[in-house]
Formats: structure tokens, C-alpha cells, sequence
């Protein structure tokens, strides 16, 4: 039987960022991913202020300032022929005033490579957990597939469930989510970028005519999200694909020579949006953290931040119980207190955003002419920007490094 302290399920930012955590603390800590490589498209790319930070008091903000990147400080929305600033990070306290757009795979090999240098890290590749083991209610441990066939357990102290908004982990464990409605999914594509610098360090969001989709700036191409009602991508892709590229074309001003870029069906991603919170993080053996406890909507592009500020403060509040033997529930009820405000928060803006804007722009509800208060006041008073640029790139309750993993 193979045994570890803490058994973390999935390489994604919060369980590498806690696989490292801890093992600078000194607990023997396994990581188990399921894909042999961290290369997928249309994940997670921004890196907020707050992460970018915490990077510097790791000792890794360096490395990552040589990974390629683009600054984005500014998020641009047009409404017909109105254009509002809905944030803007240039004036937000701290070094980082804008979100780093980097490829998720970069910004975790940076993860990896660091816990990979610590003696009491194990990282394990084409590693899928297929259930939990347990003793009287308490969770022991994992069954995993591994990467020839096999399949095998690893016994822990604490299994901490990184896995995502379909956590594997969570099912396995009963812990059922409180879903809440919401009015798209979304379409992910690339389009080559233009070349005339009209969009660097900004993104751009668009409603016209029942149509709504957001714009990054990724140097050679835009990253470009395009909203769908809830439910209809089936009927939506018996058009032909000339259907879209003129659709999403004409949104943003793009020519043909732009949209053929858009070969078939197969180049635009489909992201079901889900989203909902656990009312109770943890059981014996076992914590959820990340998209497994609070599954978040995409708007704001919060989910991979939060993520990580999750594992900071689990590591911070878990190490030291792990090093001396077990972690009780009080102390990942502890992880829960700290972190569940900041989720909620989020959530609550995320829930005003579809209800306001992203709902009556798919349904043809949005005037121009009679915006909602919140962005009527965004256009007449700048530092309301800054507020937004602060609670999209900071948040509420910021985490810091423990002491024990600074550089």
C-alpha cells in the first residue's frame, strides 16, 4: 500500500500551488493528474495582481516575468455605439496594476518545476482517481488508474479534491453542489490578431443584437468568447459554419480575411457554464477547494485566482496539522471560514452581471440608451473603475505566502 500525508487530486494552479505550499512546509505530499501533460486550450490564461504577488514571495516572480505574456490593465465594453470602461487596474495599489494573460501550461510547468524541487513533493502524471477509500465515515485515501492500465490505492492522512467543477473527488465523497441558474453557455475561438496594437492590454466586450462575446488580446491571436443561450449549441451548429464567422464577424468589425480563420465547427470550443457553491466544504479525510467547492461562472475570468488563494490559505491553516500527524474537521471548517466570503462575493457580482447585462443582451432586452445603474455609473464616476479593477484583480481577503514557503 502506498502512503502519502497529503494526497491532492488534480494539477491544475490550486493543487500545484498547494502541492508546493506544503512541500516547502515539509509534508509529504502527492499530486495526481490525470492527463499526461498540462497542454489544453481555452482554460484559465489570466493572472491577477494578488497571484502575481504571492509569485514574488515565493521566489518565483522572476521565472515567471520571462514566460510569455501579455498586460492587460483595462476591460472595455460596447453596447451598440456606447463604449464603457468597466475596470481599469492602472491606478490599484500594489507593484502588479494589470492581469497577466499567459498560457496556463507555462504558468503550471513554473508551478511544477518548483514543487518538483522539494525533496517531499511527488507529482504524478496519466494518474486518474477513480474513488475514495475509507474507514468508519472517514476519508482514507484514493483508488487511482495509473498511467499502464493498473490500478492501485494511496493511503493519506488528508485528500484534498483540486479536480475541478466535475470533481470526481466530490461525487466520490457525497458532497452534492447548490446549482444556481444561468443564461449562456459559451464558445470558445481564435481569430488572428490584427497587428495595429487597437487592443493591446485590453479587453474588449461586445452586445449587439442579441449577441454578446468577449475579446483578449493574445499578441498573435484574440482569444474570443462568444455567449450562447443556455442549452442551444446543438440547434446553433446545424448552421454552416459561414453562419458564425459572419455572426461574430460582424460583432467586432472583422473581415473575411479574419473569420476564415474559423475552418469548421471544430475550432469553436463549447464551455457548458455551470455554477453553484457546496454548503459544506470538507468531510472527515477529505477538503474541496477551488472550482470542486464554489464552481464559478467564466465572466470576469476570477476562477483560477480564487483557486489559488484557496490553496495559500489551506496550506497556511493545514501545514503544521499535517506535520504532526492529522487534520480534524475543525481545522478544514477552518479553510472553509476563510475562503467562503471571498467565493461568495465573487458569486454575487457574477450573479448581478447575468442578470443585468449578459441575460437581456441574449435576449435582445439591452437599450444603449437605458443601461442598468451600475453601468451608468461606471461611465460618470472613473474611480468606480478602479474599485472594479481592485475586486476583479485582488479581491476580497488577498492571501500572502506563509512564512514557510517564502524564498
Amino acid at each position: 500500500m502506498e502512503r502519502t500525508t497529503c494526497c491532492v487530486v488534480g494539477g491544475g494552479p490550486a493543487g500545484l500551488m498547494l502541492g508546493l505550499l506544503l512541500a516547502r512546509a515539509g509534508v509529504e505530499v502527492t499530486v495526481l493528474e490525470k492527463h499526461g501533460d498540462f497542454l489544453r486550450d481555452f482554460r484559465g490564461d489570466t493572472v491577477h495582481p494578488s497571484t502575481l504577488r504571492l509569485l514574488d514571495e515565493l521566489g518565483l516572480g522572476q521565472r515567471f516575468a520571462e514566460l510569455p505574456a501579455r498586460r492587460l490593465d483595462e476591460v472595455r465594453m460596447h453596447i451598440g455605439d456606447a463604449v464603457i470602461t468597466l475596470s481599469d487596474l492602472r491606478r490599484i495599489p500594489g507593484r502588479h496594476k494589470y492581469i497577466a494573460m499567459v498560457p496556463q501550461w507555462d504558468f503550471l510547468d513554473l508551478l511544477a518545476g518548483a514543487a518538483r524541487q522539494e525533496p517531499s513533493f511527488t507529482l504524478r502524471m496519466r494518474t486518474a482517481v477513480t474513488g475514495l477509500r475509507t474507514d468508519g465515515g472517514r476519508v482514507t485515501g484514493v483508488r487511482y488508474a495509473g498511467p499502464d492500465g493498473t490500478s492501485g490505492e494511496i493511503a493519506a492522512d488528508l485528500v484534498v479534491a483540486c479536480d475541478g467543477r466535475d470533481s470526481v473527488v466530490r461525487a466520490a465523497a457525497g458532497l452534492r453542489p447548490e446549482y444556481v441558474d444561468v443564461p449562456m453557455d459559451v464558445w470558445n475561438v481564435r481569430v488572428p490578431a490584427q497587428g495595429d496594437g487597437s487592443q493591446d492590454g485590453r479587453v474588449f466586450m461586445r452586445a449587439r443584437g442579441r449577441q454578446f462575446a468577449v475579446t483578449m488580446d493574445r499578441g498573435a491571436f484574440y482569444q474570443t468568447s462568444y455567449l450562447i443561450e443556455k442549452g442551444t449549441d446543438r440547434a446553433l451548429r446545424a448552421n454552416d459554419i459561414q453562419w458564425f464567422r459572419d455572426r461574430v464577424g460582424e460583432l467586432f468589425d472583422w473581415g473575411p480575411e479574419v473569420t476564415k480563420a474559423i475552418g469548421s465547427w471544430d475550432d469553436v470550443k463549447l464551455l457548458e457554464v455551470t455554477m453553484g457553491h457546496l454548503r459544506r466544504w470538507y468531510r472527515p479525510g477529505l477538503l474541496c477547494i477551488g472550482d470542486a467547492a464554489h464552481i464559478m461562472s467564466p465572466t470576469g475570468g476570477v476562477g483560477v485566482n480564487l483557486a489559488v488563494q484557496d490553496a495559500v490559505a489551506a496550506a497556511r491553516l493545514l501545514a503544521e496539522p499535517l506535520r504532526r500527524g492529522g487534520v480534524g474537521v475543525r481545522g478544514l471548517a477552518r479553510v472553509q471560514r476563510r475562503r467562503r466570503l471571498p467565493a461568495a462575493v465573487i458569486q454575487r457580482m457574477q450573479l448581478g452581471e447575468h442578470e443585468t447585462l449578459l441575460r437581456p443582451a441574449l435576449e435582445g432586452r439591452l437599450d444603449p440608451e437605458r443601461l442598468p445603474v451600475p453601468f451608468r455609473l461606471l461611465r460618470r464616476v472613473p474611480p468606480l473603475r478602479t474599485l472594479a479593477g481592485y475586486l476583479g484583480g485582488v479581491g476580497i481577503r488577498p492571501e500572502r505566502a506563509p512564512a514557510f514557503a517564502r524564498a
